[in-house]
């Protein structure tokens, strides 16, 4: 799981450790059945978290062929709602202090 860098929204991404995989129907089905149960937990771990008003699951890969399937926090009040956030506003950092708290926030709701 990686942590987009991106402060005006949490925002995971789920990797699946497969080489040369470019579509999730790519995966054979245990892996297909693997990333759905990390999907799923991810989700929960993230509402458990952040408390949001909608979790966004998308598994794009125009700029990153690598197959990978994004999870996005969105409330009604986020920068971006309710359009896509791809593109709508410039990322802003994080604080290291805010970085290292919602990493260790979502390590230990993955942990329940």
């Amino acid at each position: 799981m990686l942590l987009m860098r991106d402060a005006n929204y949490p925002w995971c991404i789920l990797v699946p450790d497969r080489e040369d995989i470019t579509e999730i129907h790519h995966l054979n089905e245990p892996d297909q059945q693997q990333l759905m149960r990390e999907s799923v937990r991810l989700s929960h771990a993230l509402e458990s978290v952040f408390s949001p008003d909608k979790l966004n699951i998308a598994a794009l890969g125009n700029m990153v062929p690598q197959c990978h399937v994004h999870h996005v926090v969105r409330y009604c009040t986020d920068v971006a709602w309710p359009a896509p956030v791809w593109g709508r506003v410039p990322p802003r950092e994080y604080s290291a202090e805010a970085l290292a708290e919602v990493a260790a926030a979502i390590k230990q709701a993955l942990l329940l």
